[in-house]
């Protein structure tokens, strides 16, 4: 189990080793390829495969971070986590290409969609990458000033000396970035938007920012869906690829246009603690064909406490609370019929032998989604271990947060439709 094997993050990676993907594949019309920051396409693919092991504990440790950066949006408070012994690097676990600037600069931006203005490591940033958009190079790149209205639209805004440049600072996941509001032309696919507003970083700290920035799909109001209101009636859709397909490429779809007929919707939920999350009414889960006994209070939307289920593309691993998950996972359990139960770091339902799992459905109001195999499972390479790919919410953070994550999201077609409050999926081979 100890040799060299390919990421978990790409769990069954061996299916792809000598493929050549055609990594130049062009995005068009309003489509952009979506990847996997560990695609063989993605320069952020590690350079050493760790043991599979090894990967399950830190994608666990990069999820537990992201859980305690979601439950302080809702809480309306920055919790910083502290990671015991390892390094968490919690970028989003997709990313697209964007281009910024005249003449363009192409940056590979991480998606995520709880999240709302864009940002992106700037000439002379401090802590970021170093690959960073050079605005002094661009024609069009202008700071916005103190007064701007969009200064009162970010996070924690302040005025630098001379007041002519608006400066925000945040927490991101286990970091902290500091940046000038800014605005240039941005570019995805065919579409060019002019005047973008977005954040110039100017200085990181810690190991969460994605190297090459972040696009920020939330409902606020500087997200990508609010800038673009007239281009893309904030309406998008993402299909998200299997760990094991050949080129681990997905796409991202903006606009009504081109989005699947035939498909069921679930309303949209918004939360006055957290107005940019998606979140969702779900009323139940089944294992096999049995509604498991959930405390209603455990899934309840409760605007109050910022409590319910949200769809999120940057957390790996579905996460409970845990009246909702120990339901859940007792279930799937008794289903298996294999005694020999055992963990892997925060999964607890691993087998050494194997297992015919049943499947899971979120049932959600007007829309029920049966995960099979491929969504529930994580395998070793060697194919000696199986584990529910599920866990509960972190014991350590006051959560009351359902977070449907993007492992189970895997190759199906997730439609947000903003102005029609409504969350759409449907199955699809997504490469």
């Amino acid at each position: 189990m100890k040799t060299h094997i390919f990421s978990l993050v790409f769990f069954l990676f061996s299916v792809a080793q000598g493929l050549n993907p055609k990594c130049e594949t062009q995005d068009q019309d309003s489509n952009l390829q979506v990847l996997h920051i560990y695609s063989p396409c993605s320069p952020f693919r590690p350079s050493k495969p760790l043991s599979w092991e090894e990967d399950v504990l830190q994608t666990q440790a990069k999820d537990q971070a992201r859980l305690q950066y979601l439950s302080s949006l809702v809480a309306k408070k920055s919790v910083v986590p502290i990671a015991s012994g390892r390094q968490i690097v919690q970028s989003p676990t997709y990313i697209v290409r964007a281009s910024i600037g005249t003449p363009p600069q192409t940056l590979l931006m991480a998606m995520d969609t709880s999240n709302d203005a864009a940002w992106i490591p700037c000439t002379g940033c401090l802590g970021c990458s170093s690959t960073v958009f050079d605005n002094a190079k661009s024609t069009t790149f202008q700071s916005l000033g103190c007064q701007a209205p969009q200064c009162k639209q970010v996070q924690n805004p302040s005025c630098d000396g001379s007041g002519n440049t608006c400066i925000f600072n945040m927490t991101y996941g286990g970091s902290a970035i500091a940046a000038n509001l800014s605005q240039d032309t941005f570019t995805l696919a065919n579409d060019s938007v002019s005047s973008y507003t977005f954040g110039c970083l100017q200085k990181t700290t810690g190991n969460s920012v994605p190297p090459q920035g972040l696009l920020g799909l939330g409902r606020g109001p500087l997200s990508l869906l609010s800038q673009t209101q007239d281009l893309y009636q904030s309406t998008f859709s993402y299909c998200l690829p299997n760990f094991r397909s050949a080129n681990f490429s997905g796409s991202l779809r903006l606009g009504p246009v081109g989005q699947p007929v035939r498909i069921k919707y679930t309303p949209l939920l918004k939360n006055p603690r957290r107005p940019s999350l998606y979140f969702v009414n779900l009323i139940g889960i089944r294992v096999g064909n049995k509604v498991v006994d959930i405390p209603p209070s455990a899934i309840a939307f409760n605007p109050t406490t910022g409590g319910g289920t949200i769809i999120d593309s940057g957390t790996v691993f579905t996460r409970l609370v845990e009246p909702a998950y120990v339901a859940v996972r007792d279930e799937f359990r008794r289903r298996v019929k294999v005694a020999n139960v055992t963990s892997l770091g925060g999964f607890d339902t691993c087998y050494t032998v194997p297992i015919v799992a049943p499947t899971i459905t979120f049932m959600f109001t007007n829309m029920n989604v049966t995960l099979p195999q491929d969504n529930l499972l994580i395998h070793s390479t060697a194919g000696s271990i199986t584990c529910l790919a599920m866990a509960s919410a972190p014991d350590n953070v006051n959560s009351v947060l359902n977070v449907i994550a993007n492992m189970q999201q895997q190759n199906h077609r997730i439609i947000f439709d903003v102005p029609n409050s409504r969350l759409g999926v449907a199955r699809e081979l997504c490469t």
